[in-house]
Order: C-alpha cells, then sequence, then structure tokens
C-alpha cells in the first residue's frame, strides 16, 4: 500500500514537472520576446513609453518567477523525502521576492494606464501624470526595493523568534516553513495589501472614466465619432482586470491554504506559472508594436521553412533525374 502511494506521488510529481516545463518553455519565449522588442527599440534609439518600461520589467519578472517554480520541482524531486530543506527554502524565498516584485509592478501597470488613458483634469492628477510619466524607471526600481523589504521583514521577524529564545533546537529554515507558524503569513499579506489597493483603485477608476466618456458621446449628436477605440481599451481593461483578480485569488490560496491544511498545493504552482504567459500572449495581441513584430517573426520562421522545404525538394528531383 505504502509503495502504491508513493508510486502516485512520483507520477504526480512527473507530470507537475513536465507542466511546468511547458510553461516555462513558453514563458521563456513569450516575455524574451517582449523584453528583446523593447530593449532593441531602445538601443536602436526609438520612442519607448513608460508602459513599455513597465511591460518590460514584468516581463523578466515573470520569466525569472517561472525560472523559480520549475527550479523548486526539479529540486523536489531531487529532495523527495526532504521538502524544508535549506535549498528548496531559498527557493520559496526567491520566489516570494519575485511574486511581490510582480504584484507591485501590475499595481504600477495599472497606475500609468489609469494617468495615461484617463480623461481626468484636476490638478492632483495632472501633476501625477506628469511626474510618474517621467520617472518612471525610479518608480520601478522603487517596486523591487519594496518587494525586497518585504521579504526582509519576514526574515527578520523569523530571526528575532529564534534569537529570543522562543523555539528550542529549531533553525530559521524550520520555522519558515513550519505550516504552524501564521506568524509569516501576517506580513505577506499586509505587503500584498497595498499594492493591490493601489492596482483596483486606478482600474475602477480607468473603466469608470472610459464609460462615462463613450456614454458622452453617444448622446452627442455628433454620428461621425468612432467609439470603437475606446470599447477596445475598455475590454482590455476588464480582461487584464479579470486575470489579475484570478492571479491574485491563487496566490493568496496557496498561502492560507498550506498553513490551513499543512500540505502544499502544487497545482497552484502551475496555474501561477500559465497565467502570466497567457496574459503576455493576449498584451502581444493587444499591442501594435509587438503584434507587428511578432506577425514579421512568425512570417519570417514560415519562408524559413519553406525555403528549406523547396530546396529539399529540388534537391531529391535531381537525385531522380540523375
Amino acid at each position: 500500500m505504502a509503495d502504491s502511494a508513493e508510486g502516485d506521488n512520483v507520477v504526480q510529481y512527473l507530470g507537475f514537472l513536465v507542466l511546468a516545463l511547458i510553461a516555462l518553455i513558453a514563458g521563456l519565449v513569450i516575455h524574451s520576446f517582449i523584453i528583446g522588442v523593447n530593449v532593441t527599440d531602445w538601443w536602436q534609439g526609438r520612442s519607448v513609453t513608460p508602459v513599455d518600461h513597465i511591460v518590460t520589467s514584468l516581463g523578466i519578472s515573470r520569466m525569472c518567477t517561472q525560472c523559480a517554480i520549475t527550479l523548486y520541482f526539479i529540486l523536489l524531486g531531487v529532495f523527495w523525502r526532504n521538502r524544508d530543506s535549506r535549498v528548496t527554502f531559498t527557493i520559496g524565498t526567491v520566489y516570494s521576492l519575485l511574486i511581490s516584485a510582480n504584484i507591485w509592478l501590475t499595481s504600477l501597470f495599472s497606475i500609468v494606464l489609469c494617468l495615461k488613458i484617463s480623461n481626468f483634469h484636476t490638478r492632483l492628477f495632472l501633476y501625477l501624470r506628469g511626474m510618474i510619466a517621467h520617472r518612471t524607471v525610479y518608480f520601478i526600481g522603487a517596486a523591487v526595493l519594496l518587494s525586497a523589504v518585504n521579504i526582509l521583514i519576514i526574515l527578520l521577524l523569523v530571526i528575532t523568534k529564534v534569537s529570543s529564545g522562543e523555539t528550542y533546537n529549531t533553525t530559521i529554515t524550520d520555522l519558515m516553513t513550519n505550516c504552524t507558524n501564521i506568524d509569516s503569513v501576517y506580513p505577506v499579506t499586509i505587503g500584498a495589501f497595498f499594492p493591490l489597493l493601489f492596482y483596483y483603485i486606478p482600474s475602477v477608476l480607468l473603466f469608470t472614466s472610459l464609460y462615462h466618456h463613450t456614454t458622452k458621446m453617444k448622446m452627442s449628436s455628433n454620428l461621425s465619432i468612432n467609439l470603437e477605440t475606446y470599447y477596445s481599451v475598455m475590454k482590455f481593461v476588464s480582461i487584464t482586470f479579470i486575470y489579475n483578480t484570478v492571479y491574485f485569488i491563487c496566490f493568496f490560496s496557496d498561502i492560507f491554504l498550506y498553513h490551513a491544511y499543512c500540505q502544499t498545493h502544487d497545482w497552484l504552482l502551475i496555474v501561477l506559472g500559465f497565467l502570466p504567459v497567457l496574459h503576455s500572449s493576449y498584451l502581444i495581441y493587444r499591442t501594435a508594436k509587438l503584434r507587428s513584430q511578432m506577425s514579421k517573426v512568425i512570417q519570417d520562421v514560415t519562408n524559413l521553412l519553406f525555403q528549406k522545404k523547396d530546396a529539399e525538394t529540388r534537391e531529391n528531383i535531381e537525385v531522380v533525374v540523375l
């Protein structure tokens, strides 16, 4: 019976590992494409917008997160009987840092979109639009720094708990990976609450602004106004809102289910690995520059394959003639 259960665990682990590798390969292709296009534009002196900076940073963060998830599953096979090893603990810490950075960058992306697209004309709104537009790189650095500070607070709480003598013969690794240590949940929750707030408020404001603007334009007597662009932006905001909501739910579920049932839920890590790939693919589809470059890449690959096939066909014909 024990052998059968262990065999089922091995099969389940291999399935998760295969899915993680698939998500990693797809993520490396999609995210590296976004990063490559924007970095190439910057290198060649073309215009790079604040949104491009944030999308590039998101691509780097998402790609590193997927690498951490895949490395976790690989190490899980190496340390099969000892999940709470120092190596897996280190990977978990890096993964938490990357997830936190991803959440902060997503919030910054929402804020910049709201400031860029919304038609508010208050003095505070115009000031924020000008300030953030010219300091996007600094805000990206601040997002990463806040993520690092949040993880550092968790580590300091654990070190303080070990140093104060509250636990006997317990290492930092054991305390951090112990599912009964609910103290680590509070900093994670608090650290994610503020970026979530900064994400949802601009998203709702942006959608509300676009909705009221299109309503006024439909009520006007000018029938030549094309509202398709506004509807397209509202659709983009809605789909991105749904994606981030699902992503946040999976992230918090992974944390609380672990502490509630003292079990890791690896399928949630797989979901968290696939979701950014889907959203980045949607970003490529919705961004004219990225969509155009992707079409060129696909066309070049198609031409290369057909040229190779035509060359092989001609060689076969020459062999038959000879």
